[in-house]
């Protein structure tokens, strides 16, 4: 039973599918004239305009690559320009490791200073745009911030921090959304970002991500690309021709599901399913520690729900979960290392107990897990 889903989703059989068939029928190299080749062309640019369309973008202003990770070192590597040995960055605490290693390494190559966005609550820590108003300056030209924590699942507003980064003329919002895109719709133009990316394996589909950069934002990037490229879309300035041609073309079936699920149905069917172990959790207060809201509130969470067992490791609940059932979750920082260690003060290695589902998990399977963790801990 599938509780991991935070590390990647299972792949819809139409992805399979196109996968299979774009190597068994297409397998060519992109740009010729000869007719296989204009047809792996095409379903190479449905693929790409298929991202641009889910985000709510121009094809202009996205990029595919290996990894969210990845396209973050590519973004940081084009921001070197527009930070300079004065400037500042606002980096967040509360995020994935991919949206801070390439940040603090430019700001080491630039010399310039970092200001880290930390929450003062231990156990529900939460973005406060108050607390942002006071560390930008106007020598502010970067913030980074994820959309929900991989750990944490608390959805934070990012439409409003972008408004409040964005009070500091020339200062940027690079978001990491890659908890946050198994569970809701995106819509990047809404939210004003400048930076925004996921990946697509935790949405069902390939082991691909993509980067969104607004056409406003590009203006201060560099380009990675040749020298003979022109610098009109983000693809020629960041893509280094890493976008697997196979996997970029089973997006449109990813974006085809995920039209025909109503995202306000599967935030409602969410809601349950993490209700289930939160009451669970919160009806023995002496034994479970919750970190993150300590309740099912769409508008609030997503259900990557995290704890800690009071006397155990995490390590050890989760090999005797695996010992007496199918259930698989996992214990550890998942990356989120600062986060674990300097916010919440837990171990960074053994960290938390993380059960992570989306909409196919069931409220059945999640009163199995529920019944089994109980007789786990139990004296």
């Amino acid at each position: 039973v599938y509780f991991d889903n935070a590390g990647g989703s299972q792949v819809l059989k139409s992805v399979v599918d196109s996968v299979s068939n774009y190597l068994l029928s297409s397998n060519v190299q992109l740009g010729a004239s000869y007719e296989i080749a204009r047809q792996s062309t095409k379903l190479f640019d449905e693929g790409c305009n298929a991202v641009a369309e889910y985000v709510n973008a121009s094809p202009e202003e996205v990029v595919i690559g290996p990894s969210t990770t990845q396209l973050f070192r590519n973004l940081s590597l084009s921001l070197y320009e527009h930070v300079t040995p004065d400037s500042e960055i606002i980096i967040s605490k509360l995020d994935h490791e991919a949206n801070i290693a390439s940040w603090v390494q430019l700001a080491e190559w630039r010399k310039c200073k970092i200001v880290w966005w930390d929450s003062p609550n231990r156990h529900n820590p939460q973005l406060d745009t108050e607390i942002l108003k006071k560390l930008l300056t106007p020598k502010t030209r970067l913030v980074t911030c994820t959309h929900t924590s991989n750990i944490l699942g608390t959805i934070n507003d990012v439409k409003a921090i972008a408004a409040t980064v964005h009070t500091i003329p020339g200062a940027l919002l690079c978001v990491d959304a890659v908890a946050y895109a198994p569970h809701r719709a995106v819509d990047v133009r809404d939210w004003g970002v400048d930076f925004y990316s996921f990946s697509w394996y935790k949405v069902y589909g390939p082991h691909i991500a993509s980067l969104y950069a607004s056409k406003e934002a590009q203006k201060s990037m560099i380009t990675l690309g040749h020298f003979f490229k022109s610098k009109d879309s983000l693809e020629n300035l960041l893509g280094l021709a890493a976008a697997n041609y196979e996997l970029t073309a089973s997006i449109p079936e990813v974006c085809k599901y995920l039209q025909d699920v109503p995202w306000d149905q599967i935030a409602v069917h969410e809601e349950a399913l993490q209700k289930i172990l939160i009451d669970y959790l919160n009806s023995k207060p002496d034994l479970y520690q919750i970190w993150g809201q300590p309740f099912a509130d769409k508008e609030k969470r997503v259900p990557v729900i995290s704890f800690t067992v009071k006397g155990k490791s995490s390590k050890d609940i989760v090999d005797a979960i695996e010992a007496k059932s199918d259930f698989a979750c996992r214990w550890g920082a998942f990356y989120s290392n600062r986060l674990c260690e300097e916010v919440m003060g837990l171990d960074p290695v053994d960290g938390v107990v993380r059960v992570s589902l989306v909409h196919y998990n069931t409220e059945d399977e999640i009163k199995g897990y529920v019944k089994v963790l109980d007789e786990v801990v139990s004296p």
